[in-house]
């Protein structure tokens, strides 16, 4: 095994200069296009301006440096962690120079292309460097030794979590638990929890996660603590929600008692239903001004492979639970099991067309009109028909959570891989897996993030897209 290397415990300083350097060639470019000589650019980027400029991204890099050390957080998170920064940056900086009477007013244009750049430049620079981090640890550097107590649902989860992506750096030289059978649970088992201390005194170990039920074992809880301090090792405890428990938590207490406080969906909060709500029917807008493009020869195409209507309508289960009417462009011919049989692969009652439309996913693009309508949204769980809804309702466990936002024309799980037919009942749980996963979650960047990647599926194709 490689060593962790010198310079691992750097990255975090590291990086943070350069987002002090992203900053300083955010104000240079600004300053080229505003003319250095200008009047302009000499009151609002002189050397005071620039010294403020520097304190107060200083401060910035104080708060928000640590996403350089977060190990697992996704791009989206990353992007929303930059606009913070950014919005930090801007309230320190107009408080500054209104304090100290440098700040020109007429200079707001300046101002809002600076801004422009610099989020621009720091929210691509963060992705590309959790990049760069991973194929770092990817080559076995800049890793966490760690060992794993509990080898019960939760621990397989958090094994499998920490295994699934060699780019967070995790080794897991050791894995413990009382159970016999657990000695399947990976190849890094060790013994029992009686074997810890010892491993613990004659292995690096960088951090300890116990995954043991502290209401059914808390004297063996207490003990790996002790063992964690007297060693110097980093302690998580592992609550144990199980499979079913997604929700975000935070810690709280109560005087001394420890409390976990559940958050609330993020769409439950106005302001982000607004912000969804506008990017919305602004997108839903400038799409349908631009649809006789391409509903025109759509049209055309369906018209000359079968005989019918040109858009197919279908009562789906939507927000809330309520049935609307959704919009597709027909892609089958006209048949009786349309409101009840899902397209399989090389379905007969599929025209040629068709399937160049469900290919392409051309054949969802009616449905920004239902987004418009504020029936739907573009980014959300998939509408399932009415059929499908009184079936799965019954046999998946909160499958009904997925309709507490607005279905979308494409989701979480549709890039996920999970789009087209269910034919066993597990995919069906893994697609309501992810979609309350996205309820849970939401962020403006991960809708951005989705969109993206639903693009690039469609020009790439997809499997399972019939």
């Amino acid at each position: 095994m490689k060593s962790k290397g010198r310079y691992g415990q750097f990255v975090r300083w590291i990086f943070s200069m350069i987002d002090l350097i992203i900053v300083n060639l955010a104000y240079f470019v600004v300053m080229i296009w505003s003319g250095i000589d200008s009047q302009v650019s000499s009151q609002l980027y002189g050397r005071p301006m620039w010294l403020v400029l520097n304190v107060a991204m200083v401060v910035c890099i104080y708060f928000f440096s640590e996403v350089h050390e977060r190990r697992v957080i996704y791009a989206d998170k990353v992007v929303g962690q930059a606009l913070k920064l950014v919005l930090t940056h801007a309230g320190i900086f107009i408080t500054l120079t209104t304090f100290l009477g440098a700040y020109d007013e007429a200079s707001w244009r300046q101002v809002l292309a600076f801004y422009a750049i610099f989020f621009l430049a720091l929210a691509t620079w963060w992705v590309l460097s959790r990049q760069l981090v991973k194929l770092y640890r990817n080559q076995g550097f800049n890793f966490k030794r760690i060992i794993v107590i509990g080898g019960g649902t939760v621990g397989v989860r958090l094994i499998n979590e920490m295994l699934g992506d060699q780019g967070y750096g995790y080794h897991i030289v050791g894995f413990f638990d009382n159970n016999p059978k657990a000695r399947s649970a990976s190849a890094a088992y060790q013994g029992t929890l009686d074997d810890v201390e010892q491993f613990v005194k004659t292995h690096q170990v960088d951090e300890m996660f116990c995954a043991v039920p502290d209401i059914e074992d808390n004297q063996n809880v207490s003990r790996m603590i002790r063992i964690a301090d007297n060693n110097a090792v980093d302690f998580y405890y592992v609550p144990q929600f199980g499979r079913t428990v997604t929700r975000q938590f935070e810690l709280q207490s109560v005087g001394d008692v420890p409390i976990l406080a559940v958050h609330p969906y993020p769409l439950k909060n106005p302001i982000n239903r607004m912000v969804k709500r506008a990017f919305d029917l602004l997108f839903s807008t400038a799409m349908l001004i631009l649809s006789p493009l391409v509903v025109i020869p759509v049209a055309i195409g369906i018209k000359l492979s079968s005989p019918g209507p040109i858009f197919f309508v279908q009562k789906r289960t939507g927000y809330r639970g309520q049935a609307f009417n959704c919009y597709k462009f027909r892609t089958m011919r006209i048949n009786t099991d349309s409101d009840t049989l899902q397209a399989t692969k090389d379905d007969p009652r599929v025209t040629r067309f068709g399937n160049f439309l469900r290919r392409t996913s051309i054949d969802e693009l009616p449905q920004f009109y239902n987004v418009w309508l504020g029936e739907m949204s573009i980014v959300g769980p998939r509408p399932h028909m009415v059929a499908q809804t009184e079936m799965y309702s019954e046999l998946i466990d909160k499958y009904m959570l997925r309709h507490t936002i607005k279905p979308g024309i494409t989701g979480w799980a549709q890039v996920r891989g999970y789009r087209g037919q269910t034919e066993e009942l597990w995919q069906m749980e893994k697609r309501v897996e992810y979609d309350v996963w996205y309820a849970e979650n939401w962020s403006f960047f991960l809708d951005l993030k989705i969109i993206v990647r639903t693009v690039w599926n469609a020009i790439k194709g997809e499997a399972n897209a019939y």
